[in-house]
């Protein structure tokens, strides 16, 4: 269907080197999106792009960043403007988790998180607003956690970021309603990422705990990010913003 088509679009995923990222630049590419993907580890984010390439028909850029810091942050908009011409889509994706029982935080390894999960996220739609705008629109697709529901006693950093990334995604979504610009936000159930593996391993009986919760019987894989992403970012959700859009395979539904 046309509502689902990308062709001639752009789209920035940061994060989108890996895991979830990764799920969400792929299926972006194949609906026809030209895709700049933005990540810290170079050898990581070329190799995501030349993936990403060969599935696109309109082509692929690596970005290095390290967007905890904001001038990283503009210097990878404005390097995937200068590329492609036009920013229509962005997903913030780009996150870490550092786990500790909240009593054991240092202020760094707070603001760290912090940094690296909303400050980045508040910093680059700021960046591709006027890029928008000048368009006539756009879309900005923010990546949640099923912390932005739930808390958690063992990453509470990451808790309270996901739970203002929904805040930050309904205000945006306000502020840029008359700017022809959509503002949503993904919560990701558990999916098996190099991130939740480490989560396995470091939080006992954490894999029993979240299959027998999962309606679907499955964690997911990046794939299943994929139909969101795209209708997220296509004409098809012109009409839908500030939502929170859980894509869990039945976690939340559960009791």
């Amino acid at each position: 269907m046309s509502l689902f088509d990308l062709s001639g679009k752009t789209a920035i995923v940061t994060g989108g080197n890996g895991g979830i990222g990764l799920g969400m630049a792929l299926g972006l590419a194949e609906a026809g999106a030209s895709v700049a993907v933005v990540g810290r580890n170079p050898e990581k984010t070329r190799k995501a792009a030349a993936e990403i390439e060969s599935k696109s028909r309109a082509g692929a850029l690596a970005v290095v960043a390290d967007l905890s810091k904001p001038e990283e942050v503009e210097r990878a908009v404005a390097e995937a403007a200068a590329r492609f011409g036009r920013v229509d889509a962005l997903f913030n994706n780009a996150g870490i988790n550092i786990r500790h029982a909240p009593q054991d935080f240092t202020l760094d390894e707070w603001n760290e998180v912090l940094a690296a999960n909303l400050t980045s996220a508040f910093m680059a739609s700021k960046a591709v607003y006027p890029w928008m705008k000048r368009q006539g629109g756009g879309k900005i697709v923010n990546t949640g956690s099923m912390t932005s529901v739930f808390g958690s006693s063992f990453a509470a950093a990451y808790a309270a970021t996901k739970g203002g990334i929904v805040q930050l995604t309904k205000s945006l979504a306000l502020a840029w309603a008359a700017d022809g610009i959509q503002v949503n936000a993904i919560l990701p159930g558990w999916f098996d990422t190099e991130m939740t593996i480490a989560a396995r391993e470091q939080v006992p009986g954490l894999h029993e705990r979240v299959l027998a919760r999962i309606a679907q019987g499955r964690w997911a894989q990046p794939a299943d990010m994929a139909g969101a992403a795209v209708f997220l970012a296509s004409p098809a959700s012109d009409y839908v913003t500030g939502i929170a859009l859980p894509v869990d395979g039945g976690y939340l539904a559960t009791l």
